[in-house]
């Protein structure tokens, strides 16, 4: 046995599409990207809306009865708040919206003044595979940088990433989780488009309310209110909340029920996991 006294890092396996062979050791596959640092609403997760209804309504009712006084009464008035009679309906059908408007904002910026299309330019990042077996990683438009086609300037729209875009446009929300972030002039540039969507209410918020529950807010609200509660309300809570919120504003803490304090823009996230090396690498104040 050749022991060397080391492993080196892995991830879990995942199931892909095989797209070819091109060479002895390299198979091409089908592999989905999630888009880093934004969050979009969901366009299925939860069944159709008047099933997620459902659930969205056990959430409201546990929240309101004593079965998650376990959460702090601030985070369960802020969320019992937000559930509204169509808040399914009204996030499902922005996820929708929004995937549209990702596909318009692609063709668009994709497709030369000839007709012909670009390629994508993929951007991977921090962890490089999330635990959905998707790419992390920053897209936009692919430019050859040849005397044809050149790389436009750092600041022409043009270099722009359809993460920011999304964020810019109002179709997503600012989703930065350590250890997966951007540069400061980048992540400074995000914070205030994103500030700028919402004072201005673009996109989501202009066509389904200022009252839209987040992405991770509707995901964190289903598991909630899951119909069976086997491993009691402690479980539900756990599987909602496994990530710490940090206010960028002064970089403190304000721990996993905490977020609702902090204007959405202004959210960075880490993983429970990861809070000890996140603690090392950034100035955060417990």
């Amino acid at each position: 046995m050749v022991d060397l006294g080391f492993v080196g890092p892995s991830k879990p396996a995942n199931d892909y599409q095989l797209l070819g062979v091109t060479d002895g050791d390299t198979p091409t596959i089908a592999m989905a990207i999630r888009m880093v640092s934004i969050d979009t609403p969901e366009s299925s997760y939860g069944g159709n809306p008047a099933t997620a209804q459902a659930t969205l309504e056990r959430t409201k009712a546990r929240l309101l009865d004593g079965t998650y006084d376990a959460l702090p009464q601030e985070l369960r008035d802020y969320l019992i708040s937000r559930i509204t009679p169509d808040a399914a309906a009204r996030h499902l059908a922005a996820g929708k919206a929004a995937a549209a408007a990702h596909q318009a904002m692609v063709t668009a910026r994709l497709t030369r003044p000839d007709g012909s299309q670009r390629k994508l330019a993929v951007i991977a990042t921090g962890e490089l595979i999330e635990g959905n077996g998707r790419l992390l990683a920053y897209t936009g438009a692919w430019f050859t940088g040849s005397a044809g086609d050149p790389l436009p300037p750092r600041t022409d729209p043009r270099r722009r990433t359809f993460n920011l875009d999304m964020v810019a446009s109002g179709w997503a929300a600012t989703f930065l989780i350590y250890p997966s972030l951007p540069s400061a002039a980048d992540l400074t540039l995000l914070v205030s488009d994103a500030e700028s969507a919402w004072a201005e209410k673009r996109g989501a918020w202009a066509q389904f309310g200022e009252d839209l529950l987040l992405g991770y807010e509707y995901r964190a609200a289903i598991k909630l209110g899951a119909r069976n509660l086997e491993d009691g309300p402690a479980a539900a809570i756990a599987q909602a909340f496994q990530r710490i919120c940090v206010d960028l504003r002064g970089l403190n803490e304000v721990g996993l029920y905490g977020y609702h304090q902090v204007p959405p823009a202004q959210r960075l996230w880490i993983w429970s996991d990861d809070l000890d090396q996140a603690r090392r690498d950034l100035p955060i104040t417990p």
